[in-house]
């Protein structure tokens, strides 16, 4: 990874997932990253404490009671020298910590503060919330993956990375604000306009693109080219359907459906476990 961040300075105090995630993702371009955590730590530690460890493993750790008058002069001296500060927690939290507007006393520092709603950013909510209200859902089932954090952590970055170009022409930092149901939403989109959403091209409807059953497990078969598409009718001897595709991977095993996808180029593989095993 090009270190293209370097000698660039974060202080971070963001817990749960988003912030996090974006701290690492500015770590691992190359910015010198610290965490700054509460005294009972980062919830995400004892949830997930494997992808805390993952996350964390190029930072600085340090822990502050930002309610204690010395730690609160503690982080202060963190911002003395920094770049970014990424938050997570509400406005009015932030406000209370003399932070809303960062650059006013650390006129280098821009301020990317990560919310929930745009409108209205002091109302709780977290991923399931942002996913539910805007399509990403199909209940009763629990989603699999966190979309608003991640898609917000990454719009974090690059809010993160803008905010440092604007400061090179400006000379000041400035304060920004990302809101997780709005990466949502763009992820809402997929289904919004029916590229995903069930019936669509890419919701079952077309057999080139879908998850078939085979002998030992599943596989996703993404021929949704033409070419693709007729390639795998040829190595698969199927007749376009969706029924013919499943007559014809009933037979295999996956590592056979892999062995032949490899042969022919073919974009399909066997579908892992939610264990990732």
């Amino acid at each position: 990874m090009t270190q293209s961040l370097a000698g660039v300075e974060v202080v971070s105090l963001a817990v749960n997932l988003p912030g996090p995630l974006a701290a690492a993702r500015l770590a691992e371009l190359g910015a010198a990253v610290v965490k700054v955590e509460p005294p009972g730590g980062d919830p995400l530690a004892a949830a997930a404490p494997d992808w805390y460890g993952k996350l964390i493993a190029a930072q600085s750790v340090v822990t502050l009671d930002l309610k204690q008058e010395a730690d609160r002069a503690k982080l202060d001296e963190l911002l003395a020298t920094a770049d970014l500060l990424v938050t997570s927690m509400r406005p009015s939290a932030l406000a209370e910590l003399g932070l809303a507007q960062p650059q006013e006393r650390f006129p280098q520092v821009s301020l990317i503060e990560i919310v929930g709603h745009a409108d209205d950013p002091e109302v709780p909510g977290h991923d399931l919330n942002y996913q539910a209200a805007h399509g990403t859902l199909v209940p009763p089932t629990m989603p699999t993956v966190p979309v608003a954090d991640i898609l917000g952590a990454e719009r974090a970055v690059s809010t993160a990375v803008a905010a440092l170009v604007r400061r090179a022409k400006t000379g000041v930092g400035q304060a920004y604000r990302v809101a997780l149901e709005e990466a949502a939403a763009n992820a809402g989109d997929a289904v919004r306009y029916r590229l995903t959403a069930p019936g669509a091209v890419l919701g079952g409807a077309f057999p080139g693109y879908g998850i078939y059953e085979c002998k030992d497990g599943y596989v996703a078969l993404g021929a949704i080219e033409p070419h693709f598409f007729m390639r795998a009718l040829a190595a698969f001897g199927a007749d376009g359907s969706h029924e013919g595709f499943r007559k014809a991977f009933a037979e295999f095993t996956i590592a056979d459906l892999e062995a032949i996808s490899a042969r022919d180029d073919l974009p399909l593989n066997g579908i892992k476990t939610n264990s990732g095993k």
